[in-house]
């Protein structure tokens, strides 16, 4: 990212993460500007980053006024901003520059129509456990985006954690695991903290063991070469209690039930697509 200028358009939790990898990794704050919504947001993103920073309530021109010069372009608005703001920026964007989108949905053809043929469009689809360096993020370029280009990419979204290059076909699929994953990760810690308590603890007991447990399992997980189904049988001893509880699952059809519920993400983000 070396002599690179980027601009954030759209700092919320994802831009917002991004801005802090990208400081983290050493990245100087005078190459890089950041546009919000809010003047307060702005304000606080300036003062921990000591970075320019503009806000839309502020001026209409924010977004224009942060991309303007800037090498590579992160669009981390809301779906349904996405082409708003690449028509507010059309204009201004510089020649050659790299255009990095994170909503989900928005193709690279609905992108590069918006913003014309002078800049390069990649795709992107990371998770929110970016905000701790731990996120999960799949890239796929448009037709303009050269493999220098996606290595520039891989290279940014490296400072929040891992990438997979994936051909965009595939990228809605991705979003509905990796994506999605952590909220389904976090609604069974949710009901499993309900369970502990239905058996008497306390909510902080609750909150201690399974926040421990999930952080504990996962870093196993992580650092383990073993598959998740022979973890899972190093814990569940035949006829043991914890049989007990996954036979539960099993009758529930818990597998089918995920294969439906990631299918249903993947058809709410190709309807996205479909209304811009």
């Amino acid at each position: 990212m070396e002599n690179k200028q980027i601009a954030i358009l759209g700092a919320g939790s994802m831009g917002g993460a991004i801005l802090s990898g990208l400081i983290a990794a050493g990245t100087a704050a005078e190459s890089i500007r950041a546009s919000t919504a809010t003047a307060a947001t702005a304000k606080a993103l300036a003062t921990k980053f000591s970075i320019s920073t503009f806000s839309l309530e502020d001026s209409a021109s924010a977004n224009a006024e942060a991309s303007k010069g800037a090498d590579i372009l992160l669009i981390g608005v809301k779906p349904g901003k996405v082409i708003e703001t690449l028509n507010q920026i059309k204009d201004t964007v510089k020649d050659g520059a790299l255009v990095v989108s994170v909503a989900a949905g928005i193709t690279t053809s609905a992108m590069e129509e918006a913003i014309g043929s002078k800049v390069s469009v990649i795709r992107a689809m990371p998770n929110t456990p970016s905000i701790v360096g731990h996120g999960v993020t799949g890239i796929a370029k448009g037709k303009s985006a050269s493999d220098s280009e996606m290595g520039i990419a891989k290279q940014l979204f490296e400072t929040v954690g891992q990438v997979l290059i994936v051909d965009e076909d595939k990228i809605n699929a991705l979003s509905t695991i990796s994506g999605s994953g952590p909220a389904y990760v976090f609604y069974f810690a949710e009901k499993l903290m309900v369970a502990a308590q239905k058996m008497g603890f306390s909510e902080q007991e609750a909150n201690l063991m399974v926040r421990a447990t999930f952080l504990g399992s996962a870093t196993l997980l992580a650092a383990s070469e073993h598959t998740p189904k022979e973890l899972r049988d190093q814990v569940t001893s035949p006829n043991g209690t914890t049989m007990q509880a996954t036979n539960k699952f099993d009758e529930a059809q818990l597998e089918k039930l995920f294969i439906e519920a990631t299918g249903a993400a993947l058809a709410r983000a190709i309807e996205i697509g479909k209304q811009t």
